[in-house]
Protein backbone atom coordinates (compact mmCIF):
# COMPACT_ATOMS: atom_id res chain seq x y z
CA UNK A 1 0.00 0.00 0.00
CA UNK A 2 0.81 3.30 -1.41
CA UNK A 3 1.65 6.12 1.71
CA UNK A 4 -1.06 8.39 2.30
CA UNK A 5 -1.01 11.61 -0.08
CA UNK A 6 0.82 14.84 1.78
CA UNK A 7 -1.48 17.79 1.21
CA UNK A 8 -1.92 21.47 2.05
CA UNK A 9 -3.72 22.89 4.05
CA UNK A 10 -5.46 25.30 7.11
CA UNK A 11 -4.91 24.05 10.64
CA UNK A 12 -7.88 25.01 12.70
CA UNK A 13 -6.22 25.03 16.46
CA UNK A 14 -8.07 24.00 19.95
CA UNK A 15 -8.29 27.06 21.63
CA UNK A 16 -8.97 26.93 25.39
CA UNK A 17 -12.70 28.00 25.52
CA UNK A 18 -15.70 25.98 24.65
CA UNK A 19 -17.17 27.88 21.56
CA UNK A 20 -18.04 27.45 18.55
CA UNK A 21 -17.14 29.90 15.46
CA UNK A 22 -18.19 29.45 12.45
CA UNK A 23 -15.57 29.26 9.17
CA UNK A 24 -17.62 29.67 6.13
CA UNK A 25 -21.14 27.92 5.25
CA UNK A 26 -20.26 27.41 1.97
CA UNK A 27 -20.44 23.64 0.85
CA UNK A 28 -17.27 23.24 -0.11
CA UNK A 29 -15.13 24.87 2.74
CA UNK A 30 -14.43 21.03 3.51
CA UNK A 31 -12.88 20.49 0.44
CA UNK A 32 -11.13 23.98 0.26
CA UNK A 33 -8.08 22.53 2.22
CA UNK A 34 -7.00 19.27 3.85
CA UNK A 35 -4.00 18.59 5.68
CA UNK A 36 -1.19 16.74 5.45
CA UNK A 37 -2.25 13.96 7.20
CA UNK A 38 -3.56 12.02 4.68
CA UNK A 39 -14.02 -6.84 4.61
CA UNK A 40 -13.97 -7.58 7.61
CA UNK A 41 -16.96 -6.63 9.58
CA UNK A 42 -15.66 -4.97 13.19
CA UNK A 43 -17.50 -5.93 16.36
CA UNK A 44 -20.24 -3.34 17.70
CA UNK A 45 -19.21 -1.29 20.44
CA UNK A 46 -20.86 -3.79 23.20
CA UNK A 47 -18.70 -6.38 22.18
CA UNK A 48 -16.07 -5.10 23.66
CA UNK A 49 -15.35 -2.74 26.70
CA UNK A 50 -11.87 -1.74 26.08
CA UNK A 51 -11.11 1.66 25.56
CA UNK A 52 -10.77 2.54 21.82
CA UNK A 53 -8.49 4.17 20.44
CA UNK A 54 -7.49 5.78 16.76
CA UNK A 55 -9.54 4.62 14.05
CA UNK A 56 -11.45 1.98 16.15
CA UNK A 57 -13.94 5.14 17.49
CA UNK A 58 -14.65 6.17 13.65
CA UNK A 59 -15.62 2.84 12.21
CA UNK A 60 -17.38 1.40 15.73
CA UNK A 61 -20.26 4.33 15.23
CA UNK A 62 -19.70 3.27 11.09
CA UNK A 63 -20.91 0.59 12.31
CA UNK A 64 -23.35 0.88 14.49
CA UNK A 65 -25.53 3.01 11.89
CA UNK A 66 -24.85 0.32 9.52
CA UNK A 67 -26.50 -2.12 12.09
CA UNK A 68 -29.38 0.90 12.28
CA UNK A 69 -30.41 1.09 8.38
CA UNK A 70 -30.39 -2.73 8.26
CA UNK A 71 -32.85 -3.42 10.59
CA UNK A 72 -36.52 -2.85 9.33
CA UNK A 73 -38.39 0.12 10.24
CA UNK A 74 -35.44 2.67 11.41
CA UNK A 75 -34.74 4.14 8.51
CA UNK A 76 -37.60 7.33 7.55
CA UNK A 77 -38.71 5.88 4.30
CA UNK A 78 -38.69 9.39 2.42
CA UNK A 79 -35.15 10.47 4.24
CA UNK A 80 -32.15 8.83 1.83
CA UNK A 81 -29.31 7.05 4.24
CA UNK A 82 -26.13 8.48 2.83
CA UNK A 83 -27.94 11.89 4.36
CA UNK A 84 -27.06 10.30 8.01
CA UNK A 85 -23.68 8.80 7.13
CA UNK A 86 -22.54 11.79 5.76
CA UNK A 87 -23.79 13.81 9.04
CA UNK A 88 -22.70 11.31 11.30
CA UNK A 89 -18.94 11.75 10.07
CA UNK A 90 -19.05 15.23 9.39
CA UNK A 91 -19.31 15.46 12.94
CA UNK A 92 -17.05 13.27 14.02
CA UNK A 93 -14.09 14.77 11.93
CA UNK A 94 -14.95 18.10 13.13
CA UNK A 95 -14.96 16.75 16.54
CA UNK A 96 -11.33 15.26 15.87
CA UNK A 97 -10.31 18.75 14.80
CA UNK A 98 -11.40 20.54 17.61
CA UNK A 99 -9.60 18.35 20.21
CA UNK A 100 -6.56 17.40 18.19
CA UNK A 101 -5.80 20.81 16.16
CA UNK A 102 -5.08 18.98 13.39
CA UNK A 103 -7.07 19.18 9.77
CA UNK A 104 -9.64 21.49 8.61
CA UNK A 105 -13.18 21.54 9.83
CA UNK A 106 -16.22 20.94 7.70
CA UNK A 107 -18.43 24.20 7.73
CA UNK A 108 -17.24 25.20 11.39
CA UNK A 109 -14.71 24.45 13.99
CA UNK A 110 -15.61 24.11 17.70
CA UNK A 111 -12.76 25.36 20.00
CA UNK A 112 -12.31 23.44 23.29
CA UNK A 113 -10.24 23.36 26.22
CA UNK A 114 -6.45 21.99 25.95
CA UNK A 115 -6.07 18.23 26.15
CA UNK A 116 -10.06 17.46 25.40
CA UNK A 117 -10.14 13.56 24.69
CA UNK A 118 -10.73 13.12 20.61
CA UNK A 119 -11.80 9.66 21.44
CA UNK A 120 -14.53 10.56 23.73
CA UNK A 121 -14.93 13.62 21.41
CA UNK A 122 -15.83 11.49 18.79
CA UNK A 123 -17.95 8.94 20.10
CA UNK A 124 -20.01 11.81 21.68
CA UNK A 125 -20.83 13.24 18.47
CA UNK A 126 -21.27 10.22 16.50
CA UNK A 127 -23.58 9.06 19.65
CA UNK A 128 -25.72 12.73 19.23
CA UNK A 129 -25.96 12.64 15.48
CA UNK A 130 -27.41 9.10 15.59
CA UNK A 131 -29.61 9.88 18.32
CA UNK A 132 -31.02 12.45 16.76
CA UNK A 133 -31.75 11.29 13.26
CA UNK A 134 -33.18 7.31 15.08
CA UNK A 135 -34.84 8.21 18.28
CA UNK A 136 -36.12 4.88 18.32
CA UNK A 137 -32.57 3.46 18.95
CA UNK A 138 -32.18 5.97 21.43
CA UNK A 139 -31.08 3.53 24.41
CA UNK A 140 -28.93 1.06 22.59
CA UNK A 141 -26.74 4.00 21.36
CA UNK A 142 -27.13 5.42 24.82
CA UNK A 143 -25.61 1.80 26.06
CA UNK A 144 -22.97 2.10 23.22
CA UNK A 145 -21.84 5.46 24.56
CA UNK A 146 -21.83 4.85 28.14
CA UNK A 147 -19.46 1.77 27.78
CA UNK A 148 -17.34 3.70 24.95
CA UNK A 149 -17.10 6.49 27.91
CA UNK A 150 -16.94 4.12 30.93
CA UNK A 151 -13.84 2.64 29.02
CA UNK A 152 -12.03 5.76 28.93
CA UNK A 153 -12.25 5.77 32.46
CA UNK A 154 -10.82 8.56 34.03
CA UNK A 155 -8.91 9.57 31.36
CA UNK A 156 -7.82 13.23 31.00
CA UNK A 157 -9.87 15.88 28.64
CA UNK A 158 -12.76 12.98 28.95
CA UNK A 159 -15.51 15.54 29.82
CA UNK A 160 -14.13 18.34 27.74
CA UNK A 161 -14.11 16.09 25.07
CA UNK A 162 -17.73 14.82 25.42
CA UNK A 163 -18.40 18.54 25.29
CA UNK A 164 -16.40 19.38 22.14
CA UNK A 165 -18.57 16.14 20.43
CA UNK A 166 -21.48 17.22 22.29
CA UNK A 167 -21.30 20.61 20.43
CA UNK A 168 -20.27 19.74 17.23
CA UNK A 169 -23.37 17.47 16.99
CA UNK A 170 -25.42 20.01 17.42
CA UNK A 171 -24.33 22.67 15.61
CA UNK A 172 -24.14 20.24 12.20
CA UNK A 173 -27.75 19.22 12.86
CA UNK A 174 -28.82 22.72 13.30
CA UNK A 175 -26.90 23.96 9.79
CA UNK A 176 -28.72 20.97 8.07
CA UNK A 177 -32.75 21.26 9.85
CA UNK A 178 -33.44 23.02 6.60
CA UNK A 179 -31.45 21.53 4.05
CA UNK A 180 -34.67 19.96 2.20
CA UNK A 181 -34.40 16.10 3.26
CA UNK A 182 -37.81 16.65 5.59
CA UNK A 183 -40.18 17.60 2.27
CA UNK A 184 -42.78 15.56 1.45
CA UNK A 185 -41.91 13.77 -1.84
CA UNK A 186 -44.16 14.91 -4.79
CA UNK A 187 -46.07 12.59 -7.05
CA UNK A 188 -44.67 11.46 -10.34
CA UNK A 189 -47.19 11.32 -13.30
CA UNK A 190 -47.11 8.57 -15.21
CA UNK A 191 -45.48 8.52 -18.41
CA UNK A 192 -47.22 7.72 -21.43
CA UNK A 193 -44.87 8.23 -24.34
CA UNK A 194 -42.53 5.74 -24.97
CA UNK A 195 -39.10 5.85 -23.70
CA UNK A 196 -40.99 7.34 -20.38
CA UNK A 197 -40.64 6.13 -17.55
CA UNK A 198 -43.92 4.49 -15.44
CA UNK A 199 -44.24 2.09 -12.19
CA UNK A 200 -43.10 -1.26 -12.58
CA UNK A 201 -44.09 -4.53 -11.71
CA UNK A 202 -44.43 -6.27 -9.54
CA UNK A 203 -46.27 -3.92 -6.90
CA UNK A 204 -46.34 -0.87 -9.44
CA UNK A 205 -44.58 1.32 -6.26
CA UNK A 206 -44.93 5.20 -7.00
CA UNK A 207 -41.93 6.79 -7.90
CA UNK A 208 -39.39 7.40 -4.82
CA UNK A 209 -37.13 10.75 -3.43
CA UNK A 210 -38.80 12.56 -6.28
CA UNK A 211 -38.16 15.24 -3.78
CA UNK A 212 -34.24 14.49 -2.98
CA UNK A 213 -32.52 16.30 -6.37
CA UNK A 214 -34.04 19.53 -4.14
CA UNK A 215 -31.96 18.31 -1.10
CA UNK A 216 -29.08 20.93 -0.48
CA UNK A 217 -25.87 19.66 -1.29
CA UNK A 218 -23.07 18.99 0.98
CA UNK A 219 -19.72 19.49 -1.10
CA UNK A 220 -20.96 20.28 -4.39
CA UNK A 221 -23.05 23.72 -5.56
CA UNK A 222 -25.50 22.29 -7.60
CA UNK A 223 -26.23 18.72 -8.29
CA UNK A 224 -27.97 19.48 -12.29
CA UNK A 225 -23.92 20.19 -13.18
CA UNK A 226 -22.90 16.45 -13.28
CA UNK A 227 -25.91 15.09 -15.31
CA UNK A 228 -24.63 12.94 -18.26
CA UNK A 229 -25.11 13.00 -21.68
CA UNK A 230 -28.70 13.10 -23.47
CA UNK A 231 -30.30 9.32 -23.44
CA UNK A 232 -30.15 8.02 -27.11
CA UNK A 233 -32.65 8.05 -29.37
CA UNK A 234 -35.08 5.06 -29.06
CA UNK A 235 -34.52 4.28 -32.62
CA UNK A 236 -31.35 4.05 -32.43
CA UNK A 237 -28.55 1.14 -32.63
CA UNK A 238 -27.21 2.33 -29.40
CA UNK A 239 -30.41 1.73 -27.36
CA UNK A 240 -30.95 -1.52 -29.38
CA UNK A 241 -28.40 -3.12 -28.60
CA UNK A 242 -28.64 -2.30 -24.57
CA UNK A 243 -31.83 -3.42 -24.55
CA UNK A 244 -31.10 -6.34 -26.33
CA UNK A 245 -28.30 -7.27 -23.89
CA UNK A 246 -30.12 -6.46 -20.80
CA UNK A 247 -33.38 -8.72 -22.54
CA UNK A 248 -30.84 -11.70 -22.92
CA UNK A 249 -28.63 -11.31 -19.72
CA UNK A 250 -30.99 -10.00 -17.31
CA UNK A 251 -34.23 -12.18 -17.35
CA UNK A 252 -34.96 -14.31 -14.70
CA UNK A 253 -34.79 -17.41 -16.67
CA UNK A 254 -32.06 -16.24 -18.56
CA UNK A 255 -30.16 -19.22 -19.94
CA UNK A 256 -27.07 -16.79 -21.69
CA UNK A 257 -26.16 -15.19 -18.45
CA UNK A 258 -23.31 -17.22 -16.41
CA UNK A 259 -23.29 -18.32 -13.01
CA UNK A 260 -20.34 -15.87 -11.98
CA UNK A 261 -22.82 -13.56 -13.71
CA UNK A 262 -25.71 -14.42 -11.27
CA UNK A 263 -23.87 -14.50 -8.75
CA UNK A 264 -22.74 -10.98 -8.90
CA UNK A 265 -26.58 -9.75 -9.70
CA UNK A 266 -27.19 -11.65 -6.44
CA UNK A 267 -24.14 -10.25 -4.39
CA UNK A 268 -24.20 -6.36 -4.81
CA UNK A 269 -28.34 -6.09 -4.26
CA UNK A 270 -27.86 -4.50 -0.91
CA UNK A 271 -27.76 -0.58 -0.26
CA UNK A 272 -24.50 -0.10 -2.62
CA UNK A 273 -23.26 2.92 0.02
CA UNK A 274 -23.09 0.22 2.81
CA UNK A 275 -20.51 -2.33 0.71
CA UNK A 276 -18.27 1.30 0.85
CA UNK A 277 -18.41 1.97 3.83
CA UNK A 278 -17.42 -1.57 4.95
CA UNK A 279 -14.89 -1.56 2.52
CA UNK A 280 -13.20 1.75 3.86
CA UNK A 281 -13.63 -0.05 7.26
CA UNK A 282 -11.32 -2.69 5.95
CA UNK A 283 -8.85 -0.49 4.29
CA UNK A 284 -8.49 1.96 7.38
CA UNK A 285 -8.35 -0.64 9.59
CA UNK A 286 -5.21 -2.54 7.69
CA UNK A 287 -3.27 0.74 7.27
CA UNK A 288 -3.25 1.61 11.12
CA UNK A 289 -5.46 3.29 13.61
CA UNK A 290 -4.69 6.77 12.93
CA UNK A 291 -7.86 8.31 14.54
CA UNK A 292 -7.41 12.11 12.35
CA UNK A 293 -7.08 9.76 8.79
CA UNK A 294 -9.68 7.55 10.12
CA UNK A 295 -12.49 10.64 10.29
CA UNK A 296 -11.39 12.02 7.68
CA UNK A 297 -11.51 9.45 5.20
CA UNK A 298 -14.70 8.60 6.51
CA UNK A 299 -15.89 12.12 6.36
CA UNK A 300 -14.81 12.66 2.90
CA UNK A 301 -15.84 9.91 1.27
CA UNK A 302 -19.28 9.98 3.00
CA UNK A 303 -19.86 13.38 2.05
CA UNK A 304 -19.07 13.01 -1.67
CA UNK A 305 -21.69 9.85 -1.71
CA UNK A 306 -24.33 12.19 -0.27
CA UNK A 307 -24.01 14.61 -3.08
CA UNK A 308 -23.85 11.53 -5.67
CA UNK A 309 -27.08 10.42 -4.45
CA UNK A 310 -28.73 14.23 -4.62
CA UNK A 311 -27.03 14.40 -8.14
CA UNK A 312 -28.17 10.77 -9.82
CA UNK A 313 -32.04 11.63 -8.76
CA UNK A 314 -31.28 14.99 -9.94
CA UNK A 315 -30.71 13.09 -13.42
CA UNK A 316 -32.81 10.21 -12.89
CA UNK A 317 -35.86 12.41 -12.65
CA UNK A 318 -34.66 14.91 -15.36
CA UNK A 319 -34.21 11.98 -17.98
CA UNK A 320 -37.40 9.86 -16.28
CA UNK A 321 -35.96 7.25 -18.56
CA UNK A 322 -38.26 3.68 -18.38
CA UNK A 323 -36.73 0.57 -16.89
CA UNK A 324 -35.85 -2.47 -18.84
CA UNK A 325 -38.69 -4.37 -18.19
CA UNK A 326 -41.46 -1.45 -19.58
CA UNK A 327 -38.97 -1.48 -22.59
CA UNK A 328 -38.58 -4.87 -23.14
CA UNK A 329 -42.57 -5.64 -22.58
CA UNK A 330 -43.73 -2.86 -24.35
CA UNK A 331 -40.64 -2.56 -27.12
CA UNK A 332 -43.58 -2.83 -30.08
CA UNK A 333 -44.37 0.70 -29.06
CA UNK A 334 -40.28 2.27 -29.07
CA UNK A 335 -40.36 2.58 -33.07
CA UNK A 336 -36.70 0.45 -33.45
CA UNK A 337 -37.26 -2.67 -35.52
CA UNK A 338 -34.36 -3.89 -34.12
CA UNK A 339 -35.78 -4.98 -30.96
CA UNK A 340 -38.34 -7.38 -30.19
CA UNK A 341 -41.40 -7.28 -27.45
CA UNK A 342 -41.68 -10.18 -24.52
CA UNK A 343 -45.01 -8.99 -22.76
CA UNK A 344 -44.26 -11.70 -20.02
CA UNK A 345 -40.45 -10.35 -19.71
CA UNK A 346 -39.45 -10.89 -16.09
CA UNK A 347 -36.27 -9.43 -14.55
CA UNK A 348 -33.56 -11.66 -12.25
CA UNK A 349 -34.31 -8.83 -9.49
CA UNK A 350 -37.24 -6.40 -8.52
CA UNK A 351 -36.70 -3.60 -9.99
CA UNK A 352 -36.43 0.05 -8.20
CA UNK A 353 -39.03 2.34 -7.97
CA UNK A 354 -36.71 5.65 -9.72
CA UNK A 355 -36.16 5.82 -13.34
CA UNK A 356 -33.70 3.82 -15.10
CA UNK A 357 -31.16 6.20 -16.08
CA UNK A 358 -28.65 6.86 -14.67
CA UNK A 359 -27.66 3.78 -12.56
CA UNK A 360 -27.91 4.57 -8.99
CA UNK A 361 -24.64 1.32 -8.28
CA UNK A 362 -22.57 2.66 -10.73
CA UNK A 363 -23.01 6.80 -9.68
CA UNK A 364 -22.30 5.46 -5.86
CA UNK A 365 -19.70 3.02 -6.73
CA UNK A 366 -17.65 5.53 -8.86
CA UNK A 367 -17.51 8.85 -7.06
CA UNK A 368 -16.58 6.39 -4.14
CA UNK A 369 -13.51 4.30 -6.28
CA UNK A 370 -12.51 8.07 -7.21
CA UNK A 371 -12.67 9.76 -3.73
CA UNK A 372 -10.86 6.56 -2.45
CA UNK A 373 -8.22 6.41 -4.67
CA UNK A 374 -6.99 9.53 -3.63
CA UNK A 375 -6.61 7.62 -0.14
CA UNK A 376 -5.27 4.80 -0.79
CA UNK A 377 -3.35 2.83 -3.23
CA UNK A 378 -5.76 2.46 -6.49
CA UNK A 379 -4.89 -1.13 -6.59
CA UNK A 380 -5.42 -2.37 -3.73
CA UNK A 381 -6.25 -5.79 -2.84
CA UNK A 382 -9.90 -6.68 -0.70
CA UNK A 383 -12.48 -9.24 0.00
CA UNK A 384 -16.01 -8.15 -0.37
CA UNK A 385 -19.09 -9.41 1.46
CA UNK A 386 -22.15 -9.10 0.71
CA UNK A 387 -25.12 -9.60 2.82
CA UNK A 388 -27.34 -9.98 0.36
CA UNK A 389 -25.53 -13.32 -0.33
CA UNK A 390 -23.86 -14.14 3.27
CA UNK A 391 -20.82 -16.30 2.88
CA UNK A 392 -19.68 -15.83 -0.51
CA UNK A 393 -16.61 -13.57 -0.68
CA UNK A 394 -15.46 -11.47 -3.77
CA UNK A 395 -12.00 -10.47 -4.31
CA UNK A 396 -10.51 -7.56 -5.95
CA UNK A 397 -7.45 -6.24 -7.35
CA UNK A 398 -8.59 -2.50 -7.54
CA UNK A 399 -11.06 -0.31 -6.43
CA UNK A 400 -11.93 0.46 -10.22
CA UNK A 401 -12.60 -3.04 -10.64
CA UNK A 402 -14.82 -3.20 -7.47
CA UNK A 403 -16.72 -0.07 -8.89
CA UNK A 404 -17.19 -1.63 -12.34
CA UNK A 405 -18.40 -5.22 -11.24
CA UNK A 406 -21.26 -3.34 -8.85
CA UNK A 407 -22.35 -1.05 -11.79
CA UNK A 408 -22.05 -4.12 -14.06
CA UNK A 409 -24.43 -6.23 -11.77
CA UNK A 410 -27.65 -4.30 -12.18
CA UNK A 411 -27.09 -5.12 -16.11
CA UNK A 412 -26.99 -9.03 -14.66
CA UNK A 413 -29.82 -8.23 -12.51
CA UNK A 414 -32.22 -7.20 -15.26
CA UNK A 415 -32.71 -3.65 -13.92
CA UNK A 416 -30.39 -1.58 -15.63
CA UNK A 417 -28.56 -1.46 -19.21
CA UNK A 418 -25.46 -0.91 -20.01
CA UNK A 419 -26.46 2.67 -20.92
CA UNK A 420 -27.66 3.00 -17.23
CA UNK A 421 -24.18 2.29 -16.04
CA UNK A 422 -22.17 4.24 -18.39
CA UNK A 423 -23.88 7.33 -17.67
CA UNK A 424 -23.71 6.62 -13.80
CA UNK A 425 -20.16 5.67 -13.73
CA UNK A 426 -19.68 9.60 -16.04
CA UNK A 427 -21.57 11.03 -13.38
CA UNK A 428 -19.86 8.99 -10.77
CA UNK A 429 -16.62 10.35 -11.96
CA UNK A 430 -16.93 13.74 -12.51
CA UNK A 431 -18.70 14.48 -8.98
CA UNK A 432 -15.86 12.77 -7.87
CA UNK A 433 -13.07 14.35 -9.59
CA UNK A 434 -14.68 17.96 -9.04
CA UNK A 435 -14.79 17.59 -5.06
CA UNK A 436 -11.12 16.37 -5.07
CA UNK A 437 -9.60 19.55 -7.60
CA UNK A 438 -11.01 21.75 -5.30
CA UNK A 439 -8.03 23.47 -4.06
CA UNK A 440 -6.17 21.60 -0.79
CA UNK A 441 -7.42 18.58 -2.16
CA UNK A 442 -5.01 18.22 -5.15
CA UNK A 443 -2.43 15.69 -4.41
Amino acid sequence: MTSPVSRRGLLIAGGTTAAAVAVGATSTSFAAAQTAQTAARVPSLEATRQARTGADVVIAWNQALLEIVRTAGLQPPTIHPTRSFALLHAAIHNAVVATTGKGTPYLFAVHTASGASPVAAAAQAGHDILAALYPAAAVDLGHRLADEVRALGHAPGREAGITAGRLTARLLLDLRADDGSAAVPPPLPPGTEPGQYRPTPPANSPAVFTHWSAVRPFLIKRADRFRPEAYPDLGSRRYAAAINEVQRLGQDTSGSRGEDQTEQANFWAAPIWNYWNEITQTAISAEGNDLVRAARVFAHLNLALADAVIAFYDAKYHFRIWRPITAIRIADQDGNPATTANPGWNPLATTPADPSYPGAHSVVSQTAATVLGQEFDPRLRLAVTSDALPGVIRRFRSLQAIADEAGLSRLYAGVHTRLDHYAGQELGHRLARSVLTQPGLRP
